[in-house]
């Protein structure tokens, strides 16, 4: 396994300075996930604590065996399962939304970075450490997760989906695809796959996890499985019957709290502004931070008073009404983005939450909430991430001496200055030579028309622009006819590009992994979950 390591600077300026161990960033944290110390703290607090609100730790246990056994999940992950009856068992959670076959890259990294850290503490802490999988499937974004991006043989990036079943705002858990839909979508990406030794497993793969599952959440976790399953993955789909029933006491909590939860976070967004960061989430004054299934819709709840209702005012609950459904309904109700680390707080003992940049940001906002019900915010981990780079494009970089930070901060430059180095007919220096000569001889004689008529200056005027520009045009057409001789090298130079920085984002956030799966099998997967890598925050290239 050959790669490297660099720093590539986060966009998201909170989350990069807490992954960087910036204190102000670091102070909006109760623990920090580069300190030993921290993680030792952390797991004798959830052993010890007993104040803070748990789910039912025997109904957890069965509610995740049946789920993962119903998606064919490993023995591995079963057995993983089997050890949360140890008082002292903890986890490493992380989740995503369920995307098309697996969603983007860094949907992979994620389940690797929460397997690696539960195999890495459970060595250090000397006890059980699971690592768990969230499948976001309560979110109601259909067209975030309905697709997913590969690069074509003509160097295009296309875009490969299912389209939405309903036209419904529901919970992607909740909207099922026929078989047709389901085969379409595979022959899509059959088609769009090269002929490899590889490709006739990999499409029986996921032909496997599409049969008989009704959602995209279902084939999302059957393939997560299949993918990591034998490591020990434990998965859960949020918007699951049997863990909403798990946890009706937590939603109690947030329907009778709900104002102070809602002041809880109001002043962790006030805490994050007066560390001189933006807040990734707006809270306002009225914000109930939990949705309600309705009318076939998931609806966001706003507070009237003492009552709740959606934006549109479609739906009206009294308190008492709301905290019946979190009693006798509790599938009606789901969570934001506010309350979601909560509702994972209470359900498991978190020893750390592996999150994306934008996740931190949110979290960031949600200490205080947290410490409202007795809680604390786990270590937050970050993602590892990855930019796979084959050997074809490793050798193309090498030809055009480009390094990666080369071709994210100065790719144009770096091609130009190549094509530059190749124009042995210094062609712009030609024409910028024959233009100034051209306008030195002729500019002069223009400006003597004036003294015979005026008129006739404007007209010399009009004509040396008419001459310039046709010297101008005459350039680009050499230039133009001159590059050809270097189209290969300028679809080698593309082909770079398009690997490294697709869409003009991070490879992982826009490739689907069924490509590099497709024509390298799934060794360098494998490679990824069992080889120790350090979560340090820092971008590795894989040179595969």
């Amino acid at each position: 396994m050959q790669m490297e390591t660099f720093h590539w600077k986060k966009s998201q300026i909170l989350a990069e300075d807490y992954i960087m161990d910036n204190d102000l960033a670091k102070d909006l944290f109760p623990y920090h996930y580069r300190n030993t110390k921290d993680w030792e703290e952390r797991a004798a607090w959830l052993t010890e604590e007993a104040k803070a609100p748990r789910a039912d730790r025997d109904r957890l246990v069965q509610v995740l065996t049946a789920y993962n056994e119903s998606i064919g999940n490993f023995s591995a992950a079963l057995e993983n399962i089997n050890s949360l009856n140890n008082k002292n068992a903890l986890t490493i959670v992380g989740g995503q939304q369920a995307g098309l076959f697996g969603g983007p890259l860094l949907v992979l990294y994620k389940a690797i970075t929460i397997i690696q850290l539960a195999r890495q503490w459970s060595e250090r802490l000397r006890q059980p450490v699971i690592p768990v999988f969230w499948i976001a499937g309560e979110d109601h974004d259909f067209d975030e997760v309905n697709h997913i991006y590969a690069l074509s043989g003509t160097q295009q990036v296309e875009k490969l989906k299912v389209d939405h079943p309903t036209g419904q705002r529901t919970s992607v858990s909740k909207l099922p695809l026929s078989p047709e839909a389901w085969k379409e979508a595979l022959n899509n990406l059959d088609q769009s796959l090269m002929d490899t030794e590889f490709k006739a497993s990999l499409i029986a793969k996921l032909q496997q996890t599409t049969e008989g599952a009704s959602t995209l959440s279902d084939s999302f976790a059957r393939w997560m499985a299949a993918l990591f399953g034998e490591h020990g993955l434990v998965l859960i789909d949020s918007d699951e019957l049997a863990l909403r029933q798990l946890e009706s006491s937590m939603f109690e909590q947030l329907v009778l709290h709900n104002e102070i939860l809602n002041a809880a976070l109001v002043r962790g967004r006030d805490q994050v502004e007066a560390a001189g960061y933006m807040a990734q989430a707006d809270i306002s004054e009225d914000s109930a931070n939990l949705f309600v299934f309705a009318g076939g819709q998931r609806l966001l709840l706003h507070r009237e008073g003492d009552h709740f209702t959606d934006k549109k005012k479609d739906y009206t609950y009294t308190r008492a009404q709301l905290h019946d459904l979190a009693v006798t309904s509790p599938e009606m109700l789901s969570n934001n983005v506010m309350t979601r680390p909560l509702m994972q707080e209470f359900l498991f003992p978190v020893l750390a939450a592996v999150l994306g940049p934008g996740e931190i940001a949110y979290w960031a906002q949600t200490g205080k909430a947290f410490e409202h019900f007795g809680m604390k915010m786990p270590i937050i981990a970050p993602r590892m991430e990855f930019t796979l780079i084959e050997g074809t494009v490793h050798k193309h970089m090498n030809k055009y001496g480009l390094s990666l930070e080369d071709v994210l901060e100065r790719f144009d430059q770096k091609k130009q200055e190549w094509l530059d180095a190749q124009d042995t007919l210094k062609l712009g220096e030609r024409f910028d030579a024959v233009k100034a000569e051209f306008c030195a001889s002729y500019e002069p004689l223009v400006e003597s028309l004036a003294t015979i008529n005026p008129g006739l200056k404007k007209l010399g005027e009009t004509n040396l622009a008419k001459i310039v520009e046709q010297i101008e045009f005459l350039e680009h057409k050499a230039s133009d006819a001159y590059r050809t001789q270097f189209d290969s090298a300028l679809r080698q130079l593309e082909r770079i590009r398009l690997t490294v920085v697709p869409l003009a984002k991070p490879q992982e956030r826009v490739y689907n992994g069924c490509a590099y799966m497709n024509r390298y099998g799934n060794d360098w997967l494998t490679a990824l979950v069992t080889t120790p890598i350090p979560v340090d925050g820092m971008h590795r290239v894989y040179y595969l």
